[in-house]
């Protein structure tokens, strides 16, 4: 059991910051770049944790957290005719369709978020077995793909997944913006990994 609240872990004014943000932007905005966003803004906050978006236990709780802020703020913009789209790629302000007024339907999503119990009680191996199992359940990359992410990363089709890892793990370090690095190179090497991840996990 946690002894404090998510409040704790942000600034004082934090949910009306991240709704003048959102309000801020009609088109929508995805996680990434609003936890990118918010890094800029409070730079002493969670969200600014060097290294942090590498870790996956402290991106899964950079994850929750914000989601659970979000679902907060949905509930109070319910009140006043307009809803909170919250999704990974898209988070935007919308409002209530005519013929949604007054209908609350279950949300699963909204429920696992709102329970601020389950910010403590996920562990690193628990964040382990739910990305394996989401990499498990992903289509496999044809062989042409892996091929040519291979080739990006300049390894060896005889490559195994420990060499991929460092390799990978090399030329982010060798690319990232934060050091001067291609954006765009950092992108196409982040998707390589990612087709090779699946392929190696699959197979």
């Amino acid at each position: 059991m946690t002894d404090f609240a998510p409040q704790d872990l942000l600034p004082a004014g934090f949910d009306q910051h991240l709704l003048a943000v959102l309000e801020s932007l009609p088109e929508g905005i995805d996680e990434f770049a609003l936890i990118k966003r918010l890094a800029v803004d409070y730079p002493q906050s969670l969200f600014a944790v060097p290294g942090a978006l590498s870790d996956p236990l402290q991106l899964f709780r950079i994850h929750f957290l914000l989601f659970h802020m979000l679902y907060g703020l949905s509930d109070s913009l319910n009140c006043s005719g307009r809803r909170l789209q919250i999704s990974a790629l898209r988070i935007v302000v919308l409002p209530v369709p005519p013929s949604g007024a007054g209908l609350q339907l279950a949300d699963p999503l909204r429920t696992y978020y709102l329970d601020w119990e389950q910010w403590a009680a996920t562990n690193a191996a628990d964040v382990q077995n739910l990305l394996d199992a989401f990499w498990r359940q992903t289509p496999v990359a044809s062989p042409e793909g892996v091929e040519g992410a291979l080739e990006l990363l300049d390894l060896k089709a005889s490559a195994d997944f420990a060499q991929i890892k460092q390799r990978y793990r090399a030329l982010m370090s060798a690319h990232h913006p934060d050091r001067g690095g291609d954006t765009a190179l950092v992108q196409r090497i982040n998707e390589a990994f990612l087709i090779l991840k699946r392929y190696y996990l699959a197979s």
